[in-house]
């Protein structure tokens, strides 16, 4: 009788819905990095748990969907002869590369099908494609390092649709490459893209047909497109490098703008409501907290930091300034990794540190003005009551955080890190938590990791 209301159900709901085993896109199926499943381990057994598959994959700092007992992935390849320069801020050397969307099995790790195309690289850090897939509605929707958004078949891997920003909307190709993690909301898929009046453009998730374009910016940045709710109202958050906006998400109306505008254009984590307050951050000092009107179409500053030119990235007495991942906003307090590497507690109405540790993020403590870990990153991802942590250094955490202190449990080390960043290896792509498994990547393998109790 389970089994039949089970399926029942199953045929019931709409194709859309991701079902609570799936992670169908980047942070989870709600991307506030929750991860619901029940009946998951307490912590790691004393020689580790079970790696179930692996499988070589080419560079990318892309995370991996899970969705239907598939798994997603993008990746980049060399040209033949191609290398890539030896300085990685170099943006004007091209280099001829091939991208790469990925299907494998999810219980095997087999390749399904792949789709790939042209796509030289002109960008620092060129190791590969930086957004995680978004499977929506039998579709999987892409987003490359230079500006291909692909739609294709979820089974298949058929092209439906393809834009390439660069060509379509004379989109300057950010620094870092496009980064902002599209978003799908209705029958809109949603991107940053750049250009004349077309920072964010909405596309009708099934043609590609354009249905509105919204904001100017010098630099559009690399935060993706964020869907906060409002007294009710969905409201969509666009952060490029100047300023934090609130837009109407069907139509592109700009509701409000607050000045917000980290050092380098650097404006990278998606901002997070927490009730009827909005927390951004980035890179040398900028923060703010907003008051959320109720009737969603103006905000209140709280608290806000500016950076400051003449003391450039000199730590504020108050706030977290993350750089490559999205802090956690719990109970009133942000969890995030602060900009020098360690992860910190803030008071989320007042800006106030409550404390840090660098161990979740390098394995090891060290005092506040430590210096070797300076755009640190590890993400954090709940589960139950305790948070799931995957370190930069390719080990994954189990831990508790609290107003108090950070709380480990368990810890252990999956993948090895292959990227190069100021001088260390570091591993800079968002895991997959489904099917009671941790799927990860790096530069050359994805593995599938039992989480099962």
């Amino acid at each position: 009788m389970l089994r039949l209301s089970a399926l029942i159900l199953a045929l019931t709901l709409p194709s859309s819905f991701a079902l609570a085993s799936d992670w169908p896109q980047w942070m989870g199926p709600n991307r506030d990095s929750v991860w619901p499943e029940t009946g998951i381990l307490k912590a790691f057994p004393k020689d580790g748990p079970k790696v179930l598959w692996r499988t070589p994959i080419s560079p990318g700092y892309s995370g991996p969907a899970v969705v239907g007992g598939k798994v997603y992935i993008t990746d980049r390849i060399l040209g033949k002869g191609a290398m890539n320069p030896a300085d990685p801020f170099d943006i004007k050397t091209r280099v001829v590369s091939t991208e790469r969307v990925l299907c494998l099995d999810a219980k095997s790790g087999q390749e399904l099908w792949k789709h790939e195309y042209d796509c030289p690289y002109q960008i620092s850090y060129p190791a590969g494609p930086r957004t995680t897939p978004c499977v929506n509605d039998g579709k999987v929707y892409t987003l490359g390092a230079m500006g291909d958004l692909i739609c294709t078949a979820a089974d298949s891997g058929k092209v439906v649709w393809a834009k390439n920003f660069p060509k379509d909307f004379e989109a300057k190709v950010p620094t870092w490459g496009f980064c902002g993690h599209p978003l799908v909301y209705k029958d809109l898929v949603i991107s940053l893209v750049g250009g004349e009046g077309s920072v964010a453009v909405a596309f009708d998730k099934a043609t590609g047909k354009e249905r509105w374009r919204a904001l100017n910016a010098k630099e559009t940045g690399y935060c993706p497109p964020t869907l906060i709710t409002v007294g009710g109202k969905d409201v969509l958050v666009i952060w490029h490098a100047q300023a934090i906006n609130g837009l109407e998400p069907l139509t592109g109306k700009v509701l409000w703008t607050v000045p917000l505008e980290p050092m380098f254009g650097m404006s990278i984590m998606a901002p997070r409501q927490h009730g009827d307050k909005l927390f951004a951050a980035g890179i040398g000092g900028a923060s703010v907290v907003l008051k959320l009107d109720p009737a969603g179409d103006k905000v209140t500053p709280i608290w806000q930091e500016v950076t400051d030119k003449v003391k450039g990235m000199a730590p504020k007495p108050r706030g977290i300034y993350p750089v490559n991942m999205t802090p956690f906003v719990e109970d009133g307090i942000i969890y995030g990794v602060d900009q020098p590497g360690m992860l910190r507690a803030v008071e989320l109405e007042t800006g106030k540190k409550l404390w840090f540790t660098f161990k979740p993020v390098i394995g090891k403590d060290e005092a506040e003005d430590f210096k070797g870990a300076g755009s640190g990153t590890a993400f954090l991802v709940k589960n139950s009551e305790r948070f799931f942590l995957f370190a930069e250094t390719g080990e994954l955490a189990i831990g508790r955080l609290s107003r108090e202190k950070y709380e480990e449990v368990s810890r252990v080390k999956l993948l090895e890190p292959t990227g190069a960043a100021f001088g260390r290896k570091v591993l800079w792509s968002h895991p997959a938590f489904a099917d009671k498994c941790v799927f990860l990547r790096n530069d050359k393998e994805i593995i599938c990791v039992s989480l099962a109790e």
